[in-house]
């Protein structure tokens, strides 16, 4: 029987680092052994809470302008139009926050970001930053609220197209997307037009409570309660008279007015949103997801009777309040695997890493320098985050971050029964194994420009000295125990150590060798022999079907 019941005693490396990996991009030996002496109820404040930015917003150019905050903004003439380069800043600037929170906000961000998608290319940078900001605004709040201020999010008005629907010539585009996408699911077929969830005829009229709202393009309102800019609402474009549902609703009718006012409008949507916020099935859907996210792609019968039932009522209860959710789950039996007789088939290195988590944990926990975006602007934004993450660590990889293909958004996130196995196939593998040489060569190894700098470069030899993930450095058993320990979701077997110990590190050279090359490298500085094991040794780990899983 899956149990949400919490786990209890102190989680240990193994349990802390499932629980990191899952819950953040920045995963550090520091971060992993601070949560290893605490009870999973004790770890989660310092994950499930939101830590200061290290920019508020992109810098540009040698002057480093600003141009999206204070609001509302003002150009500056340093820097470019809208254009592909200050479209890399904004993403750039993302990618380089995720990296740094050594907690959960990013990895809900982009949660969210996956099933309320937006691409990037369908709105100018300024009104993108603030759907990102909205994103990591509702992150660890109130889902309800968050999917009622996507309904005036710049962005979303014009990448589904709302801004363009009125009451002449209603637009059902972002009415299907979100009961479909957004809150309540879709549902089995069960008749024509019916979804189980909802109707055809729902859609109409959900589109017509949706009339009227508009981007303002200036950014010239801000909503009070988030401070990020929205859009507006004209009334004169908004659909007149009730809008009535069906029994999947209840038979709700919002009533409309005979003349649409400000306040009305408001009024309905309140009561849209309050309407389909009411449905059981909506909690479960959220609930679905995050499950899929964060634990297992597989909701069996019993997963949903045991976990995502109980979840749901959590989330209702809490009128859709985020946090609690996460708290009942991440401290749960069932997501660390000890709800029955085989703690390790499930749930510990069961998703395979998204090119997110496969790129940025490593960067963390090899403490990779990154170029700084003050004095190294370009190199920063463009050099290592557009043109080596973007491009070819992330985009060759089958995630085209902030480009999905369609509205759906990211396929190795929805797309059953195969889910995160999209991330490991034919088309994304040499993508993904070409990333260990671009960290350890700091050059590019996948697309254009075969061998250009990426404005990172991974030095083994004096992480390894300098890193303190290591109690003995010039032990070789010691050294690879350590790595493997920190790397792998589960314990290396004896035949599998042996692989990376004996075939890998030393070659098949006595232990005494590398004792006796680690110790030259400490009298002379010269890192040139070390530097060959270390490299070999680090490049296999990550090459390994297990590196590969969280």
């Amino acid at each position: 029987m899956a149990s949400l019941n919490p786990l209890q005693g102190a989680l240990g490396r193994r349990r802390a680092a499932h629980l990191l990996r899952r819950t953040s991009f920045r995963y550090t030996k520091a971060k992993l052994l601070e949560l290893a002496d605490q009870t999973a109820a004790q770890a989660l404040p310092s994950l499930l809470t939101a830590n200061p930015f290290q920019l508020e917003q992109p810098v540009y150019g040698a002057t480093n302008a600003t141009w999206i905050l204070p609001l509302p903004g003002t150009p500056v003439a340093s820097y470019p139009a809208e254009d592909f380069v200050l479209r890399r800043y904004v993403m750039g600037w993302w990618l380089n926050e995720a990296l740094h929170d050594p907690g959960i906000t990013h990895k809900m961000s982009l949660f969210f970001h996956q099933f309320m998608a937006v691409a990037i290319s369908a709105s100018n940078n300024q009104h993108y930053f603030d759907y990102l900001s909205l994103m990591r605004w509702g992150a660890l709040g109130n889902f309800k609220k968050l999917a009622t201020k996507l309904v005036t999010d710049n962005a979303m008005l014009r990448y589904l197209n709302n801004t363009q629907n009125t009451k002449n010539n209603p637009n059902e585009n972002f009415a299907r997307e979100f009961f479909e996408l957004f809150t309540i699911g879709k549902g089995p077929q069960i008749g024509p037009g019916d979804y189980s969830n909802y109707t055809e005829d729902d859609i109409v009229e959900a589109a017509k409570v949706l009339t009227g709202f508009r981007i303002r393009p200036n950014r010239d309102e801000v909503d009070t309660e988030t401070g990020i800019p929205r859009g507006g609402v004209n009334p004169a474009q908004h659909a007149t008279g009730n809008k009535t549902f069906s029994a999947h609703f209840q038979g709700t009718v919002i009533a409309g007015e005979a003349i649409p006012t400000i306040n009305g409008m408001w009024t309905e949507l309140g009561a849209f949103v309050d309407m389909i916020f009411a449905q059981p099935e909506t909690a479960k859907n959220l609930c679905r997801r995050l499950y899929r996210y964060f634990v297992n792609r597989n909701v069996t019968d019993e997963i949903e009777n045991d976990i995502i039932g109980p979840l749901a009522s959590t989330l209702m209860s809490n009128n859709y309040e985020i946090k609690p959710v996460l708290e009942q789950l991440l401290q749960s039996e069932h997501f660390f695997d000890v709800d029955d007789s085989d703690n390790t088939d499930e749930i510990i290195g069961g998703i395979i890493k998204s090119p997110l988590d496969l790129t940025l944990q490593a960067l963390s926990f090899f403490d990779v320098a990154i170029p700084d975006p003050m004095t190294q602007n370009a190199a920063h934004y463009m050099l290592f985050y557009s043109a080596a993450l973007l491009e070819r660590a992330l985009g060759a990889a089958n995630l085209p971050l902030f480009s999905p293909s369609d509205v759906a958004g990211y396929p190795a996130f929805y797309q059953e029964p195969i889910y995160h196995r999209l991330w490991f196939n034919s088309s994304t593998i040499i993508a993904r194994y070409k990333w260990p040489a671009m960290l350890l060569t700091g050059t590019r190894q996948i697309g254009g420009g075969i061998n250009q700098p990426i404005g990172v470069k991974l030095n083994s030899a004096d992480w390894v000295r300098n890193s303190g993930v290591f109690l003995d450095p010039s032990d070789p058993y010691v050294l690879v125990q350590d790595l493997l320990e920190f790397l792998l979701p589960e314990e290396a077997d004896s035949d599998r150590f042996n692989y990376f110990y004996i075939d890998v590190f030393l070659d098949g050279l006595p232990p005494a060798d590398w004792t006796y090359e680690w110790q030259a490298y400490i009298s002379s500085g010269n890192a040139t022999e070390v530097s060959l094991a270390l490299d070999r040794l680090i490049q296999a780990v990550m090459f390994s079907p297990e590196y590969q899983t969280c």
